[in-house]
């Protein structure tokens, strides 16, 4: 390790231990690195302009933030919870299972966890302790966890920035979401089940079956965005960057035209809202940049490949070590600045290995997701928290095990990669 890296890690890790945003300490930390090493500051600005002129892919991010929240500001909400409560609502822990499920519609249209938490989630977490059946813990909880699910169902913000870093197609790792996130969905439900039935919860009132055609209506409109987003890009009819477009058009024409629930100041708020978290997002893009510019100037990732492969480490133990780590980063960092810093550390090794990039991939971003509830830095845990005042020490005290069950789902993935590559090998992909 040169000093001028270790000055740069020095002060990354300083900046991050007194509290500094991750986005600013990586962005101060890799100038320390150029300024100790005699390069020009304009290196940094020459990285982060090619990086993003090269990357037409991130116009997704923006694209699919803004599709959200036209989801969570319109009726779309409210008519797919209503839907959720007349499919599953009529079995012991109900309401437990109408926030799985909606969790795994809205992730159809969102691809963002902290959208799915924060709109829906505060819906139906109302929805949950009104009814008297539920803690606020116990809500949030499972809120918080169904959340998880958002960003492996496509579209994905987070496979969008992985196929950034890995050159992997988003087309691919779209599709090799799905069953994860199905599985993701099936594990909680299952938790909620036994939770429900040792607690004693009451059963919710069942909505009768002659209503449920009448939501399925009302809610339809909505349910097609996913499709009409997998239709585009397995079609050929969009790239995936075209594609979030057509979600986010979607969502406008669906929210403004046919539910008559947008207003002019409402959208105009939207695209506020949207711009400040797209810049958020791209902050970390731009410091992760530069900072992997430093990380390859170094030559860490392809040493350290040699290293693991010289030690003839069998893949599928490099996997689990990998995942583990990423756990344990977890809850420490977010998932952003795990995809963009952390993960292509391990790309080159991948590669040696023959450890299949689209599985790779899949498998570190529910990693990822599961770190957003994670204790003690949980990003979804301390915005559920902020939406509700709910107590967090009542939510960690519930949220672990939903954690658990989301563990051995991960550790499913890890082991039986058909889960992840079968979708992707029905439509050809050669992995």
């Amino acid at each position: 390790m040169s000093l001028e890296f270790f000055l740069c890690l020095a002060t990354l890790f300083f900046l991050a231990g007194i509290g500094m945003p991750i986005a600013y300490s990586i962005l101060l930390s890799a100038l320390v690195y150029l300024a100790a090493a005699g390069q020009s500051i304009g290196v940094a600005g020459k990285v982060l302009m090619d990086g993003l002129y090269n990357s037409f892919i991130l116009l997704a991010v923006p694209l699919f933030i803004v599709a959200a929240n036209i989801m969570n500001a319109g009726t779309i909400s409210d008519r797919l919870l209503q839907f959720c409560v007349a499919l599953v609502g009529r079995f012991r822990g109900g309401l437990g299972h109408v926030n799985v499920v909606a969790s795994l519609i809205f992730s159809g249209m969102s691809g963002s966890a902290v959208a799915d938490a924060a709109g829906i989630g505060k819906i139906i977490i109302e929805m949950m302790t009104k009814s008297g059946h539920y803690t606020r813990g116990y809500a949030a909880a499972i809120t918080a966890a169904s959340a998880t699910i958002g960003p492996i169902i496509p579209p994905s913000i987070p496979m969008v920035l992985y196929a950034l870093v890995s050159n992997s197609s988003i087309g691919y790792l779209f599709l090799a979401g799905i069953l994860p996130g199905l599985l993701m969905g099936v594990v909680l439900m299952a938790m909620n089940t036994w939770i429900s039935h040792r607690r004693g919860f009451a059963l919710e009132e069942p909505v009768p079956l002659r209503e449920l055609p009448g939501h399925t209506v009302n809610a339809f409109p909505a349910l097609l965005m996913p499709a009409i987003l997998l239709y585009g890009i397995y079609g050929g009819v969009t790239t995936p960057t075209e594609a979030a477009a057509v979600a986010a058009a979607y969502a406008l024409i669906l929210a403004s035209l046919f539910y008559r629930a947008l207003s002019l100041k409402n959208f105009y708020r939207i695209l506020v809202e949207s711009a400040r978290s797209s810049a958020a997002v791209g902050i970390v893009i731009g410091g992760a940049l530069i900072l992997n510019y430093v990380v390859a100037s170094e030559n860490i990732p392809n040493v350290l490949a040699k290293t693991l492969v010289g030690l003839d480490v069998h893949p599928l133990i490099f996997l689990l070590a990998v995942n583990l780590l990423l756990l344990l980063l977890g809850c420490v960092l977010d998932a952003t600045t795990i995809i963009l810093v952390i993960i292509p550390l391990f790309l080159p090794t991948c590669n040696e290995l023959g450890i299949d990039l689209v599985h790779f991939g899949v498998v570190a971003v529910v990693n990822c997701m599961i770190g957003l509830i994670t204790p003690p830095y949980g990003i979804l845990l301390f915005v559920i928290n902020a939406v509700t005042r709910i107590p967090l020490s009542e939510i960690i005290r519930e949220v672990w095990p939903f954690l658990g069950v989301l563990i051995l789902a991960l550790l499913a993935l890890i082991l039986l990669p058909d889960i992840v590559l079968f979708l992707p090998r029905l439509f050809g992909y050669p992995g």
